[in-house]
C-alpha cells in the first residue's frame, strides 16, 4: 500500500527511502548552498587571479589604448583637442562622459589597468611558491609499467644493473637533467627553465606596468620653440607649453640651457623624391650647471641627453626678420617672426604683433597687427598659386595684410600667437578703398595709407627649430621589462619540460634488462628523438646489448612426431 504525500514529506532524513526521494529537499530549493562573505571573496579572488582573467584584462587593456590613439588627447596636444571639438559637436559630449580626451587618467582605464596589476601578482606569487617547491625536490621514481609512457624502449645487456644505473645516472647529469636513483631506477626530469620563463614573463608585464605608472606619475614634458641665435634656460616661464605627471614637481627640473647655433636642411632637388630633407639637425651649445659650454648636434631620433633630461629636435620652419616704423619713421619693432609650416613644402602662416611703443599720425596710441603668409620657394608672379614649391630657401616671398586697433592681448585671456584677434582689429585700405595686401621680396617695403608708417621684408630670413625637452623616468625600466618579457615568452613556447626513467633489473636468466621511457610535460614530437639517443648511448657506452639466448634442441621423440 503506497504512503500519502504527508507521510512523504514528514519521512526521516536519514532514511534511505528519503535519499532516494526526487523531491528537492527545503534547505536546497532556494537555489543552492549559501557561500557567506568570506565564501564570496575567495570565489571573487580565485576569478580574479585566474589566468583567463589576466588575459582578458590584458585584451581590454590594449583594447582601452585604442582610442587614446585615433582620439586627439588633452595630455598631448590640447589644441588639437580644442579644434577636435569644434569640428564635431555632436560627438564631443559624448566623448567627454566617457573620458576619451583623457583616456589613460581616466576611471575606466585605470580601473583595468589596477585590476589587472593584481590579477597578476595573484597568478605569480602562489605559482613562484610552486615553482620553487619544484626546485627544491626531487623527479618522481618510475612508474610501475614504463611500457604505458607513449616514448619506449627496451634492450638486454650483460652488464650489471647497478653498473648500468651509474651509467645512467652520469649520461642523465652530463645531458643537464636532474636526476637520481629511486630504487631499482633512475628518475630524471629537464625543461625547468620552461615555467621560469612563464614566471619572466608574467614579473616582466609588472614591471612594464610599474613603469608605464612612473612615467606617468613623475614625467614632464614641454616644447620650445627657438629662432637662429637665441637660447633657452630649463626652468617653467621657459617653456611654450609644459605638462607633468601628478607626483612631479618644478623643483625637479634639471638646470642646464642651450642656445640655438643654426639649423641646416638640406633636400632633394630633383627626381621622385623631390623635397625629402637630406639633412635635418641643430647645431646647439648647452651647458649644465656651473659646467663648461659644449657642443652638439640634434637630429630627429638622436636627442642630446643632458641633466636627465633628453632634447629631440621636432620640427624646422622659418621666421622672416621684419622692421615696422611709425608715421615719424621711428622703430617700434624689428626682429624674427616664426611662422608655422602648413605643407611639406614649408608653405608658412603667422602673425606679427606690434603691441607697444605704435602711435598714428596724430600721436594716438594703436596696436598693429599683419597677418603674414609666407613661402621658401615662389612659383612666380602669374602662376596661380602662392604655395611653395620648394622647402629650401631658394625664392622667398612673403605677402602681409595689415590692420590696427587693438590686438586683445590685454584681455586676460589666452591667445595663440601665431593668429591674430580682429574682433577689435580694422583692417588698412589703399586710396582706392580695397583692403590693404601686398606680396614683398626680401628688402621690400609695404607703406601703411595715411601716414600710418611702413613694414619691412628684411633680407635676412633665419631659421628656427622646435624641441621636445623630456623627462622619462620609466622609459628605462620599461625597456628592461620589454627585453624581459620577449625572453620569458620564447622559453615558455620553445623549452620541453620533459621526464625520462630508466630501469635495470636482472631477469630470471641472470641477464639484465633495461627500460627506458620518457614523457613530456607538454607536447614534443621531439621526446622520442631524445629518447632514442640516449638509449643509443647508453647502449654503446655502458650496457650492450646481450646475445639472444640460442634455441634448445627438440627432443628425438618430438621429432619423430
Amino acid at each position: 500500500m503506497g504512503k500519502t504525500e504527508t507521510e512523504t514529506e514528514t519521512r526521516d532524513p536519514g532514511d534511505p527511502g528519503a535519499r532516494l526521494s526526487t523531491a528537492p529537499r527545503e534547505e536546497t530549493a532556494v537555489g543552492g548552498p549559501v557561500l557567506g562573505v568570506t565564501g564570496w571573496i575567495r570565489w571573487l579572488w580565485r576569478q580574479l587571479t585566474s589566468m583567463r582573467v589576466a588575459l582578458l584584462l590584458l585584451f581590454l587593456l590594449s583594447l582601452g589604448a585604442i582610442p587614446g590613439s585615433l582620439i586627439p588627447q588633452n595630455s598631448v596636444d590640447e589644441l588639437k583637442v580644442r579644434a577636435f571639438k569644434d569640428a564635431h559637436q555632436t560627438l564631443t559630449p559624448v566623448y567627454e562622459k566617457l573620458q576619451l580626451f583623457d583616456v589613460y587618467s581616466s576611471v575606466w582605464f585605470s580601473a583595468i589597468y589596477i585590476l589587472l596589476f593584481v590579477s597578476l601578482i595573484g597568478c605569480i606569487v602562489p605559482r613562484s611558491r610552486q615553482f620553487v617547491g619544484q626546485l627544491r625536490g626531487r623527479p618522481p621514481g618510475a612508474p610501475g609499467r614504463l611500457t604505458r609512457l607513449p616514448a619506449y624502449t627496451t634492450w638486454r645487456t650483460e652488464a650489471g644493473p647497478e653498473e648500468v644505473r651509474e651509467a645512467a645516472l652520469a649520461l642523465l647529469k652530463g645531458r643537464r637533467f636532474r636526476a637520481h636513483t629511486v630504487g631499482n631506477a633512475v628518475a630524471a626530469e629537464k625543461g625547468y627553465l620552461r615555467e621560469a620563463g612563464n614566471l619572466v614573463f608574467h614579473i616582466a608585464l609588472i614591471v612594464m606596468l610599474v613603469a608605464f605608472a612612473t612615467g606617468q606619475l613623475f614625467k614632464s614634458e614641454g616644447g620650445k620653440l627657438i629662432v637662429e641665435g637665441d637660447g633657452f634656460s630649463n626652468t617653467l616661464t621657459q617653456y611654450d607649453d609644459f605638462k607633468s605627471g601628478s607626483l612631479y614637481s618644478t623643483d625637479d627640473l634639471a638646470p642646464f640651457g642651450f642656445r640655438l647655433d643654426g639649423f641646416t636642411g638640406t633636400y632633394q632637388k630633383d627626381g621622385p623624391q623631390r623635397g625629402t630633407p637630406r639633412t635635418f639637425e641643430a647645431a646647439v651649445t648647452y651647458s649644465e650647471a656651473g659646467g663648461a659650454d659644449k657642443k652638439a648636434v640634434i637630429r630627429v631620433n638622436q636627442p642630446l641627453v643632458v641633466g636627465g633630461s633628453k632634447v629631440y629636435l621636432i620640427a624646422h620652419g622659418y621666421a622672416p626678420v621684419v622692421t615696422v616704423k611709425d608715421g615719424r619713421g621711428e622703430l617700434v619693432y624689428q626682429g624674427a617672426v616664426p611662422l608655422l609650416p602648413i605643407d611639406n613644402n614649408i608653405t608658412s602662416t603667422g602673425a606679427i604683433k606690434v603691441m607697444d611703443g605704435y602711435r598714428d599720425k596724430n600721436g594716438k596710441r594703436e596696436q598693429l597687427g599683419f597677418q603674414a603668409f609666407f613661402v621658401p620657394t615662389f612659383a612666380g608672379a602669374g602662376k596661380g598659386t602662392m604655395f611653395s614649391q620648394f622647402p629650401g630657401l631658394d625664392f622667398p616671398v612673403m605677402a602681409l595684410t595689415g590692420f590696427h586697433g587693438d590686438l586683445r592681448v590685454d584681455s586676460g585671456l589666452p591667445q595663440n600667437v601665431y593668429q591674430l584677434d580682429k574682433s577689435k582689429m580694422t583692417q588698412f585700405k589703399d586710396a582706392d578703398g580695397n583692403k590693404l595686401a601686398q606680396r614683398l621680396l626680401p628688402g621690400e617695403t609695404m607703406t601703411l595709407p595715411d601716414g600710418a608708417g611702413s613694414i619691412t621684408f628684411e633680407k635676412d630670413v633665419k631659421e628656427w627649430a622646435s624641441f621636445q625637452i623630456s623627462q622619462q623616468p620609466g622609459n628605462g625600466l620599461a625597456l628592461a621589462g620589454a627585453i624581459a618579457a620577449i625572453a620569458g615568452l620564447s622559453g615558455s613556447l620553445f623549452i620541453q619540460r620533459r621526464r625520462v626513467w630508466v630501469r635495470a633489473v636482472r631477469g630470471e636468466d641472470g641477464v639484465t634488462v633495461v627500460e627506458m621511457a620518457g614523457l613530456g610535460r607538454s607536447e614534443s614530437a621531439k621526446l622520442p628523438e631524445e629518447l632514442a639517443d640516449l638509449a643509443v648511448t647508453l647502449n654503446e657506452q655502458a650496457a650492450p646489448t646481450a646475445p639472444e639466448p640460442a634455441e634448445e634442441p627438440a627432443e628425438a621423440g618430438e621429432a619423430d612426431k
